[in-house]
């Protein structure tokens, strides 16, 4: 742990309170914004799990002391008045009571489509799990289960295979872009987040260092 400023020079307003944003450190997504005075922060800094302020019930709450859903703090910084902060975390679970990744779920104005990201690929893949919407493929493989979907990864192995022996990268990006999508289903069957995925490949170096698991455990 390191402190590069001097917490003192924070300026919490007239209640004792500072705004706090929470933000993936993976996905960069706002998870929620919550309220700190200096003793949360300190316990935060110390215990490297957030810890905010609740104005309603008047005292500290860690999150995740009841849901589990910890917030691991990766970095603190703070604004360019000191009167507000970004944290971001590596998250146990859902950010928001209910149930969802964020609290920012309600949309009340766009000007354009969002583009496309493949975090949005995959939660637009884990709703057709527990959706069953009718006449998607997606929805048809999970209903079949586990054996269906690992026929399809094999299946989409072997096209990428034959892609790659083929001219032209035409064919060989259709046929990753399959695997890559049958790969988040089989994700989503077995739980895995993209952000498994993600500190696994960090924890790696994978781009200098090949890692290769004797045993697992």
């Amino acid at each position: 742990m390191v402190l590069y400023n001097n917490i003192k020079e924070l300026k919490f307003d007239k209640n004792g309170l500072m705004p706090a944003v929470v933000q993936d450190y993976y996905t960069k997504e706002i998870l929620t914004v919550a309220y700190m005075n200096s003793q949360s922060l300190e316990i935060t800094i110390k215990e490297g799990k957030t810890c905010f302020y609740s104005r309603s019930r008047r005292e500290l709450w860690r999150k995740g002391e009841t849901s589990g859903n910890y917030q691991h703090v990766v970095s603190i910084k703070s604004d360019c008045d000191n009167d507000s902060l970004v944290i971001e975390v590596i998250k146990d679970g859902p950010a928001c009571h209910t149930g969802t990744e964020s609290c920012f779920n309600n949309l009340l104005f766009k000007t354009r489509e969002e583009n496309f990201t493949i975090k949005k690929l995959y939660d637009l893949i884990k709703e057709r799990k527990t959706s069953n919407t009718e006449n998607s493929y997606t929805s048809y493989l999970f209903e079949k289960g586990l054996d269906k979907i690992l026929k399809k990864i094999g299946e989409e192995c072997t096209e990428v295979i034959i892609g790659a022996k083929n001219s032209g990268n035409e064919e060989l990006i259709y046929e990753l872009a399959d695997l890559t999508y049958h790969s988040m289903v089989l994700m989503i069957e077995k739980g895995i987040t993209l952000n498994d995925i993600k500190a696994e490949l960090e924890r790696r170096q994978v781009v200098d260092k090949k890692v290769k698991q004797e045993k697992m455990k």
